[in-house]
């Protein structure tokens, strides 16, 4: 029998699989294919690493090494829906939802000083920001908007603000000390085991991480950011923000760059409350308080001052009306850029911001233009080139844009987001080095206190096949594809050297293949995509993130939409599901009125795939019959208006489902593929086509109410199971199918 591993994660995803996998079970258990489920959820990945601590009835499974196993073998087919990658104050948030729910979990110690406190932080670092990815992308990236999706988006263009030439709206990154521009790189003969060491001023050496394998051909880069550089240039934008009398925006990834980007964070709060911590920054840390974990954290936590709590509001809210205005994730609950690490994504930020004009939600509920802060300098100029072609052309226009699908390198953790484990705050003025098994020092740079400095890594192999697949997708397109490489990049200049190695190997005649720096590819794929062509931006791992969000965003209204596969490279496939940035406020919406927002087109494009891959591994023609027919499925629910609305008394997400089966039955009916297929869904089309109106007002019905989940991070699946399959009618069919 064929399986297809359906991942279990959490807040909307989580939701939308309780309506929708019983659904998967039904229609794929008519090819003989078995839908597993695996919880890669953050309850689940905090439980299963204190599965020891916890009585046996409590006890989970590590799913995601379990996955990550899988993911390395020729048969894994794996669904890879969007899980959370955990900042701290969501780390602590599930952690004390599980402690409610009985689980006698340790708290998070935020400064361990036993042994048994150091090894408590370790179990949650590894849960911590992007830990599911990395682990299971055993493969590079086929990220691209399916033709459906792309015609449905000229037919019914999603809304794009209006643009002005003279926008005040700009990035503002900085030009010395940060990542980019200490970059250093070394390609690594041999295959070796490196450690990195930091040498204090008086020669003390403390090594930061002892054991680094690395593999002959293998590409290691180190860097740093230097604090004093970093606090200057916040410290200047704060200022021009001000003078310009704009918002003051910062754009990180403090998700996926879990261990750099929250102390980047950081220091941004301390700086734009510069005067709240010169007065009372002691008293802040000695009760706790992190800026690192943000202005939420901070107020949150102020009854811990006792009666300088009130003082300290006072002088945080006074600071708040002065200029610079700080833009705000939600205004009217005065929810502000600074007040969550994980609120403000930069790959999700920065696209909403251009979508709207070059504008973002201010103080007074109203939009305004944006000095939109990107410290590190590697990718800010990305932005910036969208920012000045809009300025001069105008926002772009959905009816006629071409498309900037994506290669993206990624697998086996390659590149920036690799570098959790290599990557440290420094204690002490000195140096950190890199060094080979012989004691040889391939990489060093001299560091001051506070610095953060991080090194990463990117094999051979993976390098390789990104390669090949670019050309292969260029070869099936027609299209242009670009490798984003800078030359200035000490590490992209290694990529260069042998990206033209491995373009030798393959054959590339008649193919337009370039390598252009990120802001020059910006600058014409953004000229192209006016002019309703096409270019393939071929990327290192970063910005394949970014870019397959600010394309999408801009061509299609959502990167929920796009086609994401995975093949592995020993022969399986992963197939993502797409972005989950807005899924908090989806479940809020849910809780609050029994309405889910949340598209499931992702899940239903990562399907059919799945179901051709198992067809072409597994010679089940039954597979190809089901993957095809939804397709037709999918575009119907696009063109017929099923997908999800936005306000009660709507389609939701639970709508959107029982249409997807609707039409998934019809078009299996008619197809004439598979007689057998056609018989055993012509009467399940039939029943639900006769109980369509019965089966969408019961779905309506339930709307308007708040629903117990039983949970956030964790749901009670019955409760959970209950809110999301209410129509009886629909359910019986669905079941009936599945015995």
């Amino acid at each position: 029998m064929s399986t297809i591993i359906y991942t279990r994660t959490d807040e909307a995803p989580l939701l939308a699989t309780y309506s929708l996998k019983p659904i998967i079970e039904a229609f794929a258990g008519a090819a003989g294919i078995e839908v597993e489920t695996r919880d890669i959820s953050l309850a689940g990945r905090i439980l299963a690493q204190f599965a020891d601590r916890l009585p046996a009835e409590q006890q989970v499974g590590d799913a995601l090494a379990e996955l990550g196993e899988m993911a390395t073998t020729p048969e894994a087919n794996i669904i890879k829906l969007p899980n959370i990658s955990a900042s701290v104050p969501q780390l602590k948030a599930a952690i004390a939802e599980l402690q409610g729910q009985g689980y006698d979990l340790p708290d998070y110690p935020e400064s361990p000083g036993t042994d048994d406190e150091r090894d408590v932080r370790a179990r949650y670092d590894k849960v911590k920001g992007s830990a599911v990815n990395p682990v299971l992308r055993e493969g590079n990236s086929d990220r691209r908007a399916p033709e459906a999706v792309k015609t449905y988006a000229r037919a019914y263009p999603h809304s794009m603000g209006e643009w002005s030439s003279d926008s005040r709206t700009r990035v503002a990154t900085m030009d010395a000390g940060d990542f980019r521009h200490n970059e250093s790189s070394v390609v690594v003969d041999a295959e070796d085991t490196l450690s990195i060491r930091h040498v204090a001023a008086d020669g003390t050496t403390t090594v930061l991480k002892e054991s680094v394998p690395v593999l002959a051909g293998e590409v290691v880069d180190a860097t740093f950011m230097s604090a004093t550089a970093l606090e200057d240039f916040l410290a200047q934008t704060v200022t021009a923000a001000a003078s310009d009398d704009v918002l003051w925006s910062l754009h990180l990834k403090a998700t996926m760059m879990k261990v750099s980007d929250p102390i980047v964070f950081g220091h941004a709060v301390r700086v734009f409350f510069a005067d709240v911590f010169e007065k009372y920054g002691d008293d802040l840390a000695a009760a706790g308080l992190s800026p690192n974990d943000g202005l939420g954290g901070i107020l949150s936590g102020l009854d811990a001052l006792g009666d300088e709590a009130a003082e300290v509001k006072a002088a945080i809210e006074a600071r708040l009306v002065e200029l610079p205005r700080l833009s705000m994730v939600n205004s009217r609950k005065g929810i502000t850029n600074l007040h969550v690490p994980s609120d403000v994504i930069i790959d999700a930020s920065m696209p909403a911001m251009i979508r709207n004009g070059g504008q973002l939600w201010g103080p007074s509920d109203e939009t305004a233009d944006t000095l939109a802060v990107i410290p590190d300098s590697s990718y800010a100029g990305v932005y910036q080139a969208v920012i000045d072609d809009c300025k001069a052309h105008g926002a772009y226009d959905p009816t006629t844009m071409g498309t900037v699908p994506n290669v993206g390198l990624m697998a086996k953790k390659a590149e920036e987001y690799g570098s959790h484990d290599k990557t440290f705050e420094i204690a002490g003025d000195g140096a950190v080095e890199v060094v080979d098994g012989s004691g040889e020092v391939l990489l060093r740079h001299e560091v001051a206190a506070g610095d953060i400095w991080r090194a990463c890594q990117t094999k051979d192999e993976p390098i390789r096949d990104w390669v090949h697949l670019a050309v292969t997708r260029a070869r099936a397109t027609g299209d242009p594809a670009v490798f984003w490489l800078d030359e200035e990049r000490a590490h992209d200049r290694n990529l260069i050297d042998k990206v033209k190695a491995y373009l030798e190997e393959e054959d590339t005649d008649g193919l337009d293949l370039r390598i252009l720096s990120p802001v020059d590819a910006t600058t014409l794929s953004v000229q192209r995509i006016r002019e309703g062509k096409n270019t393939i931006s071929v990327t290192g791992n970063v910005l394949r993130d970014y870019n397959t969000d600010l394309f999408p965003i801009l061509e299609v209204g959502t990167s929920a939409k796009m086609l994401s596969v995975v093949p592995l490279m020993n022969g399986g496939g992963l197939f993502e599901t797409g972005a989950g940035g807005s899924a908090p406020k989806h479940v809020q919406q849910l809780q609050e009125e029994n309405y889910l927002r949340w598209d499931s087109l992702g899940e239903f494009l990562a399907l059919a795939e799945s179901l051709r891959h198992l067809a072409d591994r597994d010679g089940n023609d039954k597979a190809r019959v089901l993957g095809d027919a939804l397709d037709v499925a999918t575009g119907r629910v696009l063109t017929e208006g099923r997908s999800p609305a936005r306000k009660l008394g709507e389609i939701d997400n639970r709508g959107s489902h029982f249409y997807l089966a609707l039409y998934w039955a019809q078009a299996l009916a008619e197809q004439t593929e598979d007689a057998e297929l056609a018989q055993r869904f012509g009467p399940v089309a039939q029943q639900l086509g006769d109980q369509e109106t019965e089966i969408a007002d019961e779905l309506v019905a339930v709307q308007g109410s708040p629903v117990d989940l039983g949970g956030y991070y964790q749901p009670d699946d019955a409760k959970a199971f209950a809110a999301m399959r209410p129509s009886e009618t629909f359910n019986a069919v669905i079941d009936a199918l599945r015995d």
